[in-house]
């Protein structure tokens, strides 16, 4: 009897170090995480041909006695042709040519009958099946289940090493031999959607007798997640619901008071959002609002304004950043454009800790003494990385907490501030990730979203170019000559290049090293044979935070001319002067992420320019980068390419960990729809859902899982 939480080690009896290795690296180390390694399309090789019925360059599969096999090699091109003879069910004849698989000579013998699956080719002149999919259909005389061709056949996701044929060799006898899994969801729920319960839904998923078999179970395990996303999200609104925070009063002659600082006026979405911002402090529970908005639309400005609302009603506020170059930026923002204000706004990083006090007046204090400050309330506002959340730092009053790039900071670090307080505070959340409001709607269904659409008046629009690669001489001379006026450029190196075989997967680690290879190789190109006499310096993940920190640093003040980097450079800093984004292998990345990397530049007085680079010639990756550069705003983008590439762009597959299925699911409206109203009626009959203990424990373990903050 195999269990779920089985080792992979334990369950696969016979088979090599190496192939376990290979699974581990697709993240398959238990059964549980086998079994949930879905297919991602299904090959229909249920219908039987007869030899009379082949037609050339057609996908084909038949039945076939075999009559004859014979081997010959050819030395001098290092070949191993093995011709099998086969007769159909009308005796028709047909040669099956295989390459460079002797083996076969032993397995497909004199009498057997087997399925052959594949591409109808020409041999010498006659019809073939060259190299296809072959298996048996008798053992010992006895018919047996066939899983590879005469059916409908799963196609998973494959590394090197695993191929989807084996995978379905491994797989078919664990669901054989598994243990009967307890269904958590309602039999009353599966029945009222027609769906299958988890054990029937895991056969079909895997194997399905027919198509409709397949789509109910895909539908099935989609459902699942959703439903528990939707629990999730409506069990975190109502208690945030019951949970005390500081109300937070304003008036309008301090608003206006506030709004005289800026030395310009608001655009109207960021008035919008800071309506719904200030409506949400008034309240006895805590805010729990994201923020949305293309980079440089204006977001810091508006928290700011919010924080000081909350500092002139008596209370505390602190930013947090997920990188101590982002706090820094965010404090330098509020520092200048809020100088008249004088109630303190410090920063606290790992290295290091000041305080504002207006009018430049600035002290560097020590770590200690600015922590007793924060402790007594004489600091109004502090900002800060996860250096925010040490046990020693207290609030005497903290009434809101503003979290930029909130899927990067992470859930667990908003709980632990809260730890620090006995009020929970408001929480406003920033990201400047363009996800389609479809989407942030379910996956942050927590949150109330707040949305500023539109950039600051008078900010240049960015010229973005599709550059031929035969042009790319003169784009190099392009940005010599900005750099001799005193500009800098961003080069982004391209990411992986997924394999022409669509179900192949890498590893991140597989990504993460030849994204860092690719960096050096044109760092290399770039600092020694294009722009030899200019600063050029080097950025990947695979950099210890202190060597990144570093770069940047010198990207800012202007002590480096190029910075070549992989992506990491697309949540980040604020560079004025950059005025040029290069981007290698621009079909590579989804759109949203194109919007990211030129919204790095753009971000001062002076007029910007992104140029995609890219090999492909075809017509829909043109039509794509088109888009880029017609869009009005980051959100129009998103929406295009949540179709063209789906969730999987916007969320990212290291800090989900949400199948790839349930990714899908997210652009289905109708089961999105009904997976809300099946979690309502469940919370409505039981809110805290312990009259579903099974479902109670699930939504635990999801919570645990899956992180899409």
């Amino acid at each position: 009897m195999t269990h779920l939480r089985d080792p992979i080690d334990n369950v696969l009896s016979g088979v090599g170090k190496r192939f376990l290795g290979q699974l581990k690296k697709l993240d398959i180390k238990t059964a549980k995480d086998l079994l949930w390694h879905f297919p991602t399309r299904y090959d229909d090789r249920s219908e039987f041909l007869k030899v009379s019925e082949l037609k050339k360059g057609g996908e084909a599969t038949l039945r076939g006695t075999v009559q004859k096999t014979t081997t010959r090699r050819i030395p001098y091109r290092h070949l191993v042709i093995t011709e099998v003879s086969v007769v159909d069910e009308e005796g028709s004849p047909l040669t099956v040519t295989f390459f460079n698989q002797p083996y076969i000579e032993n397995t497909l013998k004199e009498g057997r009958v087997a399925n052959f699956s594949g591409k109808v080719g020409t041999y010498k002149g006659k019809l073939t099946l060259q190299s296809p999919i072959y298996e048996l259909t008798e053992i010992r005389g006895r018919e047996k289940e066939t899983q590879h061709t005469g059916r409908l056949v799963p196609i998973y996701k494959e590394t090197k090493g695993i191929t989807s044929r084996g995978l379905r060799f491994i797989i078919k006898p664990i669901l054989e031999n598994l243990e009967v899994l307890p269904e958590y969801i309602p039999q009353e729920t599966l029945k009222s959607l027609n769906l299958p319960d988890v054990n029937e839904a895991l056969q079909n998923i895997h194997f399905p007798k027919k198509e409709a078999d397949a789509l109910r179970a895909i539908k099935s395990f989609s459902f699942r997640d959703l439903l528990l996303l939707q629990l999730r999200n409506l069990q975190e609104r109502a208690k945030l619901q019951k949970l005390e925070a500081y109300p937070i009063a304003y008036d309008q002659k301090e608003l206006k008071k506030l709004f005289s600082f800026l030395p310009f006026e608001l655009t109207a979405s960021q008035k919008k959002s800071l309506d719904e911002i200030l409506n949400d402090l008034e309240r006895h529970h805590p805010m729990n609002r994201l923020l949305q908005g293309d980079v440089g639309s204006g977001k810091t400005i508006v928290a700011g304004i919010a924080a000081l609302v909350a500092v002139n009603d008596k209370h505390q506020a602190a930013f947090m950043a997920p990188t101590e170059i982002l706090a820094c930026q965010h404090y330098k923002t509020l520092t200048k454009f809020f100088e008249e204000y004088d109630g303190g706004i410090a920063l606290l990083t790992g290295k290091e800790s000041k305080v504002f006090y207006g009018e430049n007046l600035e002290a560097e204090l020590k770590k200690s003494e600015l922590i007793k400050k924060i402790a007594s309330g004489d600091i109004g506002i502090t900002v800060g990385t996860h250096a925010l959340i040490q046990k020693q730092i207290t609030f005497k009053k903290l009434g809101l907490v503003v979290i930029d790039e909130q899927h990067r900071f992470g859930v667990r670090q908003r709980a632990e501030i809260t730890k620090t307080t006995s009020i929970t505070p408001h929480f406003l959340s920033m990201s400047a990730t363009p996800i389609p409001r479809t989407l942030t709607m379910t996956i942050f269904g927590n949150l109330d979203l707040s949305l500023i659409d539109e950039l600051p008046k008078g900010r240049k629009p960015i010229i973005t170019k599709l550059v031929d690669p035969t042009n790319r001489d003169k784009a190099y001379q392009f940005i010599k000559e900005r750099i001799k006026s005193d500009r800098q450029a961003f080069v982004i190196c391209p990411r992986i290049e997924e394999s022409e075989n669509k179900d192949q997967v890498f590893t991140s680690k597989q990504k993460a090293a030849w994204e860092v290879r690719a960096v050096k190789v044109e760092y290399e190109k770039l600092s020694k044979e294009v722009f030899p006499d200019l600063k050029v310096s080097m950025l990947h993940g695979k950099m210890k935070i202190a060597e990144k920190t570093a770069v940047m640093k010198a990207f800012v003040e202007g002590k480096c001319d190029i910075v070549v980097s992989t992506s990491v450079v697309e949540v980040g800093v604020d560079v004025p002067n950059a005025t040029i984004m290069l981007i290698e292998g621009a079909d590579r990345f989804g759109l949203a992420q194109l919007y990211q990397f030129r919204g790095r530049v753009g971000r001062g007085e002076h007029q910007s320019y992104c140029l995609l680079f890219t090999d492909s010639k075809t017509e829909n990756t043109k039509a794509r980068l088109e888009s880029l550069i017609q869009a009005k705003n980051g959100f129009e983008l998103a929406e295009m390419d949540l179709h063209l590439r789906g969730p999987g762009e916007f969320l990212g597959d290291t800090q989900t960990g949400t199948p790839d299925l349930t990714l899908k699911a997210l652009q289905n409206p109708e089961l999105l729809k009904t997976a809300k109203e099946k979690a309502e009626e469940l919370l409505q009959n039981s809110p805290t859902l312990e009259a579903y203990p099974l479902l109670s424990k699930r939504l635990n373990q999801f919570r645990e899982e899956v992180h899409l903050e």
